[in-house]
Parts: C-alpha cells; sequence; structure tokens
C-alpha cells in the first residue's frame, strides 16, 4: 500500500543523518509559517533482509535482524517527532515508515503534499551518494516544489528566483514570491540570457551596449501580476549575461533560499537534459527549491 499524509502536508525525509536533522528542523519552522501539518518520511532498505529467516548452519538470524533494524528505525522517527515538538509545540506532526525505495516512497506523498524537504548528505561517504541520487531523482519527478538543503550552507536573509522567460519559470516565480513574503525578506529575481550582440539577430543599444529590450519584456511578463498578489515583498531585478546555472551558483551567494522552475519530463529524457537544476542542488551554498511546471 503507498504511504499517507493528509493532504497539503510538509513532508520531510529523514535517515537519522545531520543532513536531515538540518532539513527536519527547515521543514518544521516552514511548516510553523504555514500552518500546515509536517509528515517525516524514512523510506527503509527494500532489499535489506529481504531473503530473511533462520536458516540451519547460518551464522545469524536475519528475521531478528530485520526486526532490530525496523526498532532502530521507529525509535528514530519518534527521537525525530520529539525534535519537532520541542521546537514548534503547535505543529501538527505524524511520520510515515515505509519498506519501499525512499524515491517512491517521496514520490508518492508528494502528489498531494505542498512540498518535499530533503538534505543532501546522508550517514557516511556511500549513504551520502544514495541520498544525493535521492534527492536530485525526487526533484526531477515530483508533481510538489522539492527544497534541497545543501551542506555547509550560508545564512542568508533573502530569496532569489532564477526566470528564463518562458512558461516553465512562472510556478518558480509564483512560488518565490509567497516564500519571500512568508519570511518578511526581499526577493531578487536573475534573468540569464545570451548576450544579444553575440547571437545571430541581435541588436545592439544607442550606447553600443546590447539591446535588452526583449530580455526586460520577458522579465516583466513573468513577474505580471506578482506585485499585487504579494505586495509587501521588495523586489530587485537583475539581468545577467550567461546560460544559467553557473551565473545563478555564482548570484546566490549568501541567499536564505534559491529557487529554480523544472519542466518535468520523461526519466529518460530527465535524465540527459536536466543540468541547471541538477547543477545547483549540487552547487549551491544555500538551500534549493525545485518548482515543477505541469
Amino acid at each position: 500500500m503507498a504511504p499517507q499524509t493528509a493532504p497539503g502536508s510538509i513532508v520531510v525525509g529523514i535517515d537519522g543523518s545531520a543532513g536531515s536533522l538540518e532539513a527536519l528542523d527547515w521543514a518544521t519552522d516552514q511548516a510553523a509559517r504555514e500552518h500546515r501539518p509536517l509528515t517525516l518520511l524514512h523510506g527503509a532498505d527494500p532489499v535489506a533482509f529481504a531473503g530473511g529467516g533462520d536458516y540451519p548452519g547460518a551464522e545469524h538470524d536475519y528475521t531478528g535482524l530485520r526486526d532490530e533494524v525496523r526498532q532502530r528505525d521507529v525509535a528514530m522517527l519518534e527521537a525525530a517527532t520529539a525534535r519537532v515538538r520541542a521546537r514548534h509545540p503547535d505543529v501538527e506532526v505524524g511520520s510515515v515508515l515505509s519498506g519501499d525505495d525512499p524515491r517512491n516512497a517521496l514520490l508518492q506523498l508528494g502528489e498531494t503534499a505542498a512540498m518535499v524537504v530533503l538534505g543532501s548528505r546522508g550517514l557516511g561517504p556511500v549513504a551520502s551518494l544514495l541520498l544525493g541520487s535521492v534527492s536530485v531523482a525526487v526533484s526531477r519527478h515530483a508533481t510538489c516544489p522539492v527544497v534541497v538543503l545543501r551542506p555547509d550552507s550560508l545564512a542568508g536573509g533573502g530569496v532569489m528566483v532564477g526566470v528564463d522567460g518562458t512558461e516553465h519559470s512562472l510556478p518558480a516565480v509564483e512560488f518565490a514570491f509567497g516564500m519571500a513574503s512568508l519570511r518578511g525578506c526581499p526577493l531578487t529575481v536573475v534573468h540569464c540570457y545570451r548576450d544579444p550582440a553575440h547571437r545571430p539577430g541581435g541588436q545592439v543599444g544607442a550606447d553600443g551596449g546590447p539591446d535588452l529590450g526583449e530580455e526586460e519584456a520577458l522579465t516583466a511578463e513573468a513577474l505580471a501580476g506578482m506585485g499585487e498578489k504579494f505586495p509587501d515583498v521588495p523586489v530587485d531585478v537583475h539581468l545577467v549575461p550567461g546560460r544559467g546555472a553557473r551565473e545563478l551558483l555564482a548570484a546566490s551567494e549568501g541567499f536564505a533560499l534559491l529557487v529554480v522552475g523544472h519542466h518535468r519530463r520523461a526519466p529518460l529524457h530527465g535524465l540527459l537534459h536536466d543540468p541547471v537544476a541538477t547543477t545547483l542542488l549540487e552547487h549551491a551554498r544555500c538551500p534549493v527549491a525545485v518548482v515543477p511546471s505541469l
């Protein structure tokens, strides 16, 4: 049976690592801000002790080991629940212990969640690689925003969103405005463009520099209506020459959250053609929110 949670809740992946505890604290604070329930998910290894049993001549009782692992996982979720209640007693919190692959369990819960929150590093080198693959896979295919807490994140006070001039960035823009409004902080909008002076048909302005009229129009269109919906959010717009990921990484230093849109694709196509979001998840120095365009 697929794991269940309250619709509109914030789901956070738990594995007992320091990274997942940082994600838990972030998700707890977010749930308190939004007055949403919080769901803690631990996805147990689906192949561990799959052939459990007490076989004649075997060194170990694998059924007993499996039970010990389950008891450990339950205790870990109970400790995480206590941590939530100590931090924000008013947050409604539930937990799910799933025997499914963590990616599948997170994606299933994400179908009705407001967002999924993950750490990007787990327990030890191998677990770090596995958890990293989980965060990338979930962000590629989730139907809700996915926030990934990066290790060694630098404290910052603002929200940044990248826009590309297409409809795929519109959900990310609205999400970023909402996050800035909840935090009472400014929003920085970054539109990366290819220098018109260096592309076929590119126009040059009267001062000899690139004519950015088209880029300014695209950015204004992406922000249309947001000022009226979120009048409390100060907005600073930057047009930056470049192709995307590298420029966003450089510009996001010191921000509390970097938001980027993502066009969901079929699994194979997504693995081959999604450089921007993946690069940000792997290298950003602040939490990254990947917002799907459906």
